[in-house]
């Protein structure tokens, strides 16, 4: 029992990290791409002002948020990854001549055979026009567009694109030109870049979906019943059985849904109490209590009480500060979370902690809780017992995050839907666990003994913390994985299905879904999302899917930047949060 004892002082943080970051792989995903590391842009002229009939060298320099990010070149080396690319709409009188995009480095990435080629943090992409002759006097507009997607060492976010504009006044050829920026032209290699492709006419039919075409759809719901959305990759049964429940009216449930606050609150303070019951709690109790001076060593049932108090009252700011920092900035630790080296670490560590679970590794720290009692047999102090209340809310956390994730995750999205209350669900959590203490201070109380029982239940959380091992390790495998993305065969693989059958308009899908009362089944995706592709060519092809998607209108949507308020609009009427989101409506 030595393990129980101490285990987990060195794994604080990353026990309090795993707290922090974790939940199901599909909301660590989403989170991530949810992450969007916006681009300082800055166009820049030669000139002060440009001559008609004359070259004009315009530059647009391009500064990611943070030094640790790159976006892809221009011309990547692997295929599928996203290209950093400069659109211009050159008006009447303007030709854009040669676009100088940088010289790209070499990044070496895990899972990529080559060193990928990157543009850094702070770059500049250099731009030769010439402006007609036949251009009169005045200002020149140039607006431009900058598609990119930036990555660090260990996650890619969903790809932006930001707008940028040069505004400069067209003067006569015998009018003198101020020159600028010189430190910045001299080091565009100019003559060495491309000739931007012109313009197509021709729509491509996987274009996203002009804003009137959603925004036409997203009214037309109003005569549909919305079931719940599904996201992420869901092999064919998990795909039938999300059809079935989708027809049938049935809603995923988790613990806590369809019960009032009341009862909730109930729930989960009964849950925190039995927490002490678990392995890495219950035999420190009167540990603990003889640390702080509780218990039999208190002098009086008074003073005893006060530092169980103290003790348990720690635990309780513990744990609801971990979930009140988690529920309002939730979306912070997306990042970290959809890190494929984070989710690694965490398994391994888990390994080790189930490994010591069944004792074939020991791990004791015990004989380091010696320092923290008090010297000379004196009686423990208030604030040594908050002190060790704190403390021991983190060690015990190998055996109660499955717990704590859970309340967490459902207080984050019932305080997303407007629920205050959820707030207050880590506190009260914490409060359970620390009912116990003051009472087992106080010396009114007798604990469960320690016994064989103890080892039964410690190798049943062993086999807990190996499958939790195994989810974060599934979790960083994926998270590798999912770095590849060929957009070319997303966008080819939807062509196909567009001519099977699937519309690609909201509104005319919709139209004649309420003319024939059919039902729909609604498929969101972008080029940049891998599972799309993986659902098309798999789960959506399945016979048996295929069959019981018969009698419906199937639409996809192309939905490429979440952040476009057409886009946002639709997700956030059938409650989507990433990609890919499929959603069945029945019209009424």
């Amino acid at each position: 029992m030595r393990f129980v004892r101490g285990a987990g002082v060195a794994l604080v943080a990353v026990v309090a990290a795993a707290w922090l970051s974790a939940g199901d792989a599909d909301r660590g995903v989403v989170e991530a791409q949810m992450q969007r590391p916006t681009a300082v842009v800055t166009p820049l002229a030669e000139a002060s002002a440009a001559r008609a009939g004359r070259e004009i060298r315009l530059a647009l320099r391009v500064v990611l948020p943070s030094a640790e990010l790159h976006v892809q070149a221009n011309k990547p080396r692997e295929e599928g990854l996203i290209a950093t690319v400069l659109t211009i709409e050159a008006p009447a009188g303007v030709t854009i001549e040669e676009l100088v995009y940088p010289e790209a480095k070499e990044f070496a990435v895990l899972g990529f055979d080559q060193p990928l080629l990157v543009y850094g943090h702070d770059f500049v992409i250099g731009v030769r026009a010439t402006v007609a002759s036949s251009v009169a006097p005045g200002t020149l507009a140039l607006p431009a567009r900058l598609r990119y997607q930036a990555c660090n060492n260990t996650v890619c976010f969903l790809p932006l694109t930001v707008e940028a504009r040069w505004s400069l006044p067209v003067v006569g050829t015998d009018v003198t030109v101020t020159p600028q920026h010189q430190d910045v032209f001299a080091a565009i290699r100019f003559g060495t870049g491309i000739v931007p492709p012109p313009p197509s006419d021709e729509p491509e039919p996987t274009m996203v979906p002009a804003a009137a075409d959603l925004a036409e759809g997203v009214a037309a719901m109003d005569g549909f019943t919305i079931a719940s959305p599904a996201g992420a990759y869901m092999s064919s049964d998990e795909f039938l059985e999300f059809i079935a429940n989708a027809e049938a009216g049935v809603m995923p449930s988790g613990w806590f849904e369809g019960r009032g606050p009341i009862a909730i609150l109930a729930i989960v303070l009964l849950g925190g109490l039995a927490l002490n019951l678990t392995p890495c709690v219950l035999p420190m109790i009167p540990i603990n209590l003889a640390i702080i001076g509780a218990g039999a060593r208190a002098g009086s049932r008074r003073r005893g009480f006060v530092l169980g108090a103290s003790y348990g009252a720690a635990m309780t700011v513990v744990y609801g500060v971990i979930g009140l920092v988690v529920i309002l900035t939730a979306g912070a630790f997306g990042g970290i979370n959809a890190s494929p080296w984070f989710n690694l670490t965490i398994a391994i560590v888990f390994v080790v902690l189930a490994l010591a679970m069944f004792d074939v590794i020991l791990i004791d720290f015990s004989k380091y809780s010696t320092w923290l009692q008090p010297k000379g047999g004196q009686q423990g102090s208030v604030l040594l017992a908050f002190s060790m209340g704190g403390v021991a809310a983190l060690l015990a956390g190998a055996c109660v995050a499955p717990v704590v994730i859970q309340v967490v995750l459902f207080a984050s999205d019932l305080y997303a839907g407007g629920s205050q209350v959820a707030l207050a669900l880590p506190f009260v959590l914490g409060l359970g666990m620390a009912i116990p203490w003051p009472i087992a201070g106080a010396g009114m109380a007798a604990l469960p003994k320690p016994g064989a029982w103890m080892v039964r239940v410690k190798q049943v959380f062993g086999v807990l913390i190996l499958a939790t091992a195994a989810y974060y390790g599934y979790l960083a495998y994926t998270l590798f994985e999912n770095r590849r993305v060929d957009s070319a065969a997303v966008a080819s693989s939807v062509e196909e299905m567009l001519r099977s059958g699937w519309h690609s308009s909201l509104a005319v899908g919709l139209a004649e879904a309420s003319r024939d009362q059919k039902p729909v089944l609604l498929d969101l995706w972008a080029t940049w999302c891998k599972n799309c592709l993986v659902m098309d060519q798999t789960t959506l092809k399945d016979p048996a899917v295929v069959a019981a998607l018969e009698g419906y209108v199937k639409i996809k949507i192309q939905s490429e930047d979440l952040d476009h308020p057409a886009t946002s609009a639709l997700m956030q009427r059938i409650g989507a949060v990433g990609l890919p989101a499929y959603v069945v409506l029945q019209p009424e």
